[in-house]
């Protein structure tokens, strides 16, 4: 049996299980998953949950203030160092078939004539079996130190991880993984990161080894958020502002759409080139860069000198041939594209003084203030939609929110994350539970798909910290 020899489960329920499951694992039906650790050897275990965007949302990579709650769901990493330099890494929230997924590979293949090798190589590397795709979110943490802090690893590892995270919700499944994993590495191997750096490296894991062109919100919320308070993160690159506190006469949800939702899809990774190329227009336009951050313009200064300047739409072989690049690191203009420049551009401008809005009323008489609580948020899901990032489902559930109205203590609802599907917010009243069930059965009835309601909070990864097992008796 395992005990705790270091670190707390800070009263976490989901951590007992945890812990009740890796004393289980001698029992599992699959063989790979009984054999993974040896149970004399010390076992460092890692939580991080996942994230529901309030505000702010895909307005992140443009240096907008976001507001972000962690989910009371989280990833579970455990992590065994091994003598000999391969990762073996099972999931056990294996989406082929409902049985655990086992990737193993040598740490070699990390080094190329005694350097790491280029994240492109890793991105080909594990998108050759599109089954075990997967593991670049966890085992990404190695190669990400190998590059960014110039660490060698005479050692690899044996990891299980086991999420209760929904994954394609848009509640950043994949950032829970990473930041459990690194936090994970970090502690079993003795490499000291501070909060904002273990977040930044994370978000590496997820832009430069597996090609997912997120901002730095999700890895941020996951590693440095609070249990039932919004993360105030200035994305310019990751300020934390402070903590805003949700008022005890106000609650959010979350309602799953059932449209799977991806950062890496087409739609996401348009409306962010879009986005940078109107940022670089604009910089001709001016003359200068606002410090680095489209959101730095006032919706009105945008309005009154530039938003007539910019095309609807562009192909990215005319923005070439005239602008050359973007300034964005993770994406690329393809010339044979047409792109919307306009309202991808808006947007963030526009979001970004909502979201500052929207922080100011919640501090102020937030009961008094509700409603127009309620009016940004639906403001920000109609900008969502307006930049091609809607879908039927979460369109479907922010009507039904809007039905129930303030009568029924619901005061706004938007689509989260990178839009698409996924998740809608919800904010109401803290009695409003009823009304939230009452929309979700309503949608299921009309959709055929009974959505998962997200409740309540939790810590984030720093302040949970790490545990340290043992075998025992």
């Amino acid at each position: 049996m395992y005990q705790i020899t270091q670190g707390a489960t800070h009263n976490l329920a989901d951590v007992h299980e945890f812990l009740a499951l890796l004393n289980r694992l001698s029992d599992h039906d699959a063989a790979a998953v009984r054999t993974l650790f040896d149970p004399t050897d010390e076992l460092f275990v890692t939580r991080a949950p996942g994230r529901l965007d309030l505000m702010g949302g895909i307005a992140d990579y443009s240096g907008s203030l976001v507001l972000q709650m962690p989910t009371a769901e989280a990833t579970f990493a455990a992590l065994q160092k091994a003598t000999e330099p391969t990762l073996e890494i099972i999931s056990l929230n294996s989406e082929y078939g409902g049985r655990p997924s086992l990737f193993t590979m040598p740490l070699t293949d990390f080094i190329d004539d005694g350097h790491p090798i280029a994240y492109g190589l890793a991105q080909r590397y594990f998108k050759r079996v599109p089954q075990s795709a997967w593991a670049a979110y966890a085992a990404g943490a190695f190669l990400v130190l190998m590059h960014e802090k110039g660490l060698q690893f005479a050692n690899g590892a044996r990891i299980l991880i086991h999420s209760a995270v929904p994954s394609g919700k848009g509640v950043s499944s994949s950032a829970a993984i990473e930041v459990a994993v690194m936090a994970a590495v970090a502690a079993a191997f003795d490499i000291v990161l501070e909060s904002r750096e273990l977040a930044i490296l994370c978000q590496k894991v997820e832009n430069l080894v597996v090609g997912a062109p997120c901002g730095i919100m999700d890895q941020m919320s996951s590693a440095c958020g609070e249990a039932h308070q919004l993360l105030a993160l200035l994305c310019q690159p990751a300020e934390i502002q402070g903590l805003v506190s949700i008022p005890a006469e106000l609650a959010v949800w979350g309602i799953d759409s059932g449209i799977r939702h991806a950062v890496s899809g087409a739609d996401y990774g348009s409306v962010r080139v879009g986005a940078f190329m109107g940022y670089r227009i604009l910089q001709e336009l001016a003359g200068t860069d606002w410090e680095g951050y489209l959101s730095n313009l006032t919706p009105s200064y945008f309005e009154q000198e530039f938003a007539a300047e910019l095309p609807i739409t562009m192909t990215g072989e005319a923005f070439i041939a005239e602008y050359g690049t973007t300034t964005d690191t993770v994406t690329v203009v393809e010339p044979d594209r047409t792109y919307a420049v306009l309202k991808p551009t808006a947007h963030p401008i526009y979001e970004h003084f909502r979201v500052r809005t929207f922080a100011r009323l919640l501090q102020g008489d937030a009961l008094a203030n509700a409603p127009q609580l309620g009016e940004l948020m639906y403001q920000s899901h109609a900008s969502y939609s307006a930049c091609g990032l809607g879908s039927d489902g979460t369109d479907a559930l922010v009507r039904l929110a809007r039905k129930a109205g303030i009568a029924q203590g619901i005061y706004g609802a938007k689509i989260t994350g990178g839009g698409s599907g996924g998740t809608v917010a919800i904010l109401g009243s803290a009695d409003a539970e009823p009304a939230v069930q009452a929309i979700a059965d309503e949608y299921a009835e009309k959709s055929g798909h009974a959505p998962f309601i997200f409740r309540g909070s939790s810590m984030g990864a720093v302040q949970f910290g790490s545990l340290l097992l043992r075998g025992g008796e």
